[in-house]
């Protein structure tokens, strides 16, 4: 069947939102002649294959192929990979991470549960002889060496598949050595739990203790016959695991690195390069300090090089700390309202960025991604764009409108841009900026193209994307209106792509005006912006109506009839505009929604909240949902569609239960779709097509317009 005959939702949906086919995961080898990437072989085929590309030819290759390792037998996964892959939101199959030795001569991945190495120049696969099921697999350095976790215990094996052995195993089911505990994977960004040394004779190690968390148990209702899952889910204001750190040789000796683990209890970064001692990131509960630490690794005591305070609260950024080529500290703080790149004590920007993420750090500059700052003359909304940064000032990478980021080498860029205009993304290879060569993408083309006006709303200057019906004419009069955020911290939907605006579009085409909007809490802003949701989550309700008003003023907006569609935080922002709006949102769809912010995770929710034992105030104000019902008494009844995936882990079923449950006792009816077998995701194919269409039924229903 051609993608022109599919509908969208089962396009969107047999495509993985067209992220199949696209090539991602980029690294390029120290020398600079060879990009590395996985791929999957068309739109469809949700199996990666590992790639190079040789940037003298502009040839690409195959350096590992699933199907022909596996010899067309199934790929089998463990519960520990899969709840791994769930804490990433990996939705594809076959290689979905790899890891090289420092000069990308030789990588590891695990397939099936086993390890595998590659030799990337030879276009060589093979599986090592090594106890499964494996998870991690990563070269040392000089490539002699591969780590990897397998039932919780650090091993080392060979790359030629010898001296198998372990370094580190757990003393209990409940430790793990090397793995991420679930709060790192899930909020920090961190997701994994070992890094080799520069010189490939040891290993720092994290290992995690999770005895003191709570158990809660996801079961499958609809076949009651199966065991429920056992999950240590540490909910706000519970334990967390607790997580400690060695450095260990490749024989097991081990030394562990000290540090006020009571007072800072969360590793939310490790780096170790060739610049310096190992250094550390670790952060206090509640997130307002941090210590930088470097690690005597001989001893293992750790000496503090920075430390940051916040009275709010301490984001975390990608790709810092880290030390520079020449020992200095290299960070992301913020400093003067703005998110600045510092170097040592020296700030390198300033208002006229918001750093996002550092890329590479190179000899004489830092290639970072950043969004522009209210020093910049053009707001440019939605966009990123690459730029390096040294000490004689800033160079925009990038070019044109759009979403960009990169990886670098050495002189070799893989500028990846994403723009308005043109589905999916562009990738260049570009050698001291000039392009050199392309990397294909093979996604499939959508069977519909969104038409998105980017605009700010209100006097917050609300960053919004308007989307009207293909077609649409002003003499078509007023239309009726999808609000469709996440619109909540850490979550930007207003972007200049393409892709991200798809299903908005669908939605419009069946007769809605819909808006996206980014209010304060997301990021993309100034610092202020996002920590202005400090104990108060109902502000992000507020800026969705801010925006929805002021776009009326401007757009063919039928303000009588108004919903908001949203999943995880924009599912909890839907049910709350019902619950407490019902003067301005006549219907929402409730998508795995938080209802009760003590039922979900302590490294978020106290982020923003605090601890809920010394301000049951705060979570009951921004909750739907209390120990007596819902949190607030509410006006006119508004028609809502809960769904949720019965095997959530991530936000349980149980906030879902918890709202119908107080809807029922208060009288207020409601409809509840539960999805059998379905987590955080949906990539069940007809599950993701058929929640779509249920959706608009349901908001037509709800809202008096003509369905079919």
């Amino acid at each position: 069947m051609t993608s022109q005959k599919l509908s969208f939702p089962r396009q969107h949906a047999r495509t993985q939102r067209f992220t199949l086919g696209a090539p991602r995961a980029f690294t390029v080898s120290r020398d600079g002649t060879r990009v590395i990437f996985l791929r999957s072989s068309s739109g469809t085929d949700r199996t990666n294959r590992l790639m190079v590309l040789d940037t003298l030819t502009g040839e690409e290759r195959v350096a590992a192929d699933p199907s022909v390792l596996l010899g067309g037998s199934a790929e089998k996964l463990s519960p520990q990979e899969r709840a791994r892959r769930e804490r990433t939101r990996e939705g594809s199959a076959g290689i979905v991470g790899y890891a090289v030795d420092e000069a990308a001569e030789l990588a590891a991945f695990a397939l099936s549960g086993k390890v595998y190495v590659a030799e990337l120049r030879a276009g060589t696969a093979r599986a090592l002889p090594v106890p499964g099921p494996v998870i991690d697999p990563r070269p040392s350095p000089d490539g002699r060496h591969i780590a990897y976790v397998s039932r919780g215990a650090l091993r080392v094996v060979g790359a030629d598949g010898e001296g198998d052995r372990p370094v580190a195993e757990p003393e209990d089911a409940q430790v793990s050595y090397g793995l991420a505990e679930f709060v790192a994977a899930e909020e920090m960004g961190r997701y994994r739990g070992f890094w080799w040394s520069p010189d490939s004779e040891r290993l720092l190690v994290a290992r995690a203790d999770d005895s003191a968390v709570q158990r809660w148990w996801i079961a499958d209702p609809a076949n009651p016959g199966s065991r429920p899952a056992e999950v240590g889910y540490p909910a706000a204001g519970t334990a967390n695991a607790e997580v400690r750190l060695f450095v260990t040789d490749l024989e097991g000796a081990r030394t562990e690195v000290v540090w006020d683990r009571a007072r800072f209890p969360y590793l939310a970064r490790v780096h170790w390069s060739s610049h310096g001692a190992p250094l550390l990131l670790v952060q206090a509960r509640d997130q307002r300090s941090q210590l930088h630490l470097a690690v005597d690794t001989e001893s293992g005591a750790t000496r503090t090089v920075h430390v940051d305070e916040d009275e709010i609260w301490l984001d975390l950024f990608a790709g810092v700390p880290a030390w520079a080529p020449d020992g200095r500290l290299v960070r992301v703080a913020d400093e003067g309202g703005a998110r600045v790149l510092s170097v040592g004590d020296r700030p390198l920007t300033g208002d006229q960025l918001h750093i996002q993420a550092v890329l590479d750090i190179g000899e004489s500059d830092i290639l970072v991604q950043a969004t522009a700052g209210e020093g910049a003359a053009d707001p440019e909304t939605g966009q990123s764009h690459v730029y390096r940064v040294g000490e004689l000032g800033v160079e925009r990478v990038s070019e044109g409108a759009g979403v960009h980021s990169a990886v670098r080498s050495g002189d070799v860029t893989v500028l990846v841009s994403a723009t308005l205009e043109q589905p999916g993304a562009a990738v260049q290879v570009l050698r001291d900026g000039k392009r050199i060569a392309t990397v294909a993408g093979l996604a499939q083309e959508p069977t519909l193209r969104a038409r998105v006006q980017l605009t700010e709303g209100g006097a917050r200057r609300i960053p919004c994307a308007v989307l009207l019906p293909s077609g649409y004419k002003e003499s078509d009069g007023p239309l009726p209106v999808l609000m469709d955020p996440y619109g909540g911290p850490h979550g930007r939907r207003v972007v200049a792509a393409h892709n991200p605006h798809l299903t908005s579009q669908w939605f419009a085409d069946h007769g809605f005006a819909v808006i996206v909007a980014d209010g304060r809490g997301a990021p993309g802003r100034s610092p202020g912006w996002e920590k202005a949701v400090r104990d108060d989550f109902t502000l992000t309700l507020d800026d969705q109506v801010e925006a929805l008003h002021a776009l009326a003023e401007r757009f063919p907006l039928d303000l009588s009839k108004v919903a908001m569609r949203g999943w995880s935080y924009g599912g909890y922002l839907s049910a709350l505009a019902v619950l407490r709006r019902p003067d301005v949102f006549h219907a929402a769809v409730v998508g795995a929604p938080v209802t009760d912010w003590r039922l979900y995770d302590t490294h978020y929710t106290e982020r923003y909240l605090g601890d809920p034992a010394a301000r049951p105030e705060v979570y009951a104000h921004s909750s739907l949902v209390t120990d007596e019902g819902l949190s607030e008494p509410a006006g006119e009844v508004r028609p809502m569609m809960i769904v949720h995936g019965l095997a959530d882990d991530n936000v349980v079923v149980a906030h879902a239960l918890r709202l119908s449950s107080a809807l029922l006792s208060a009288g207020r009816p409601h409809e509840v779709l539960p999805l059998s077998g379905v987590t955080h995701m949906t990539p069940q194919e007809q599950v993701a097509e058929n929640l779509l269409l249920l959706q608009v039924d349901f908001l037509k229903r709800s809202l008096g317009l003509a369905r079919g």
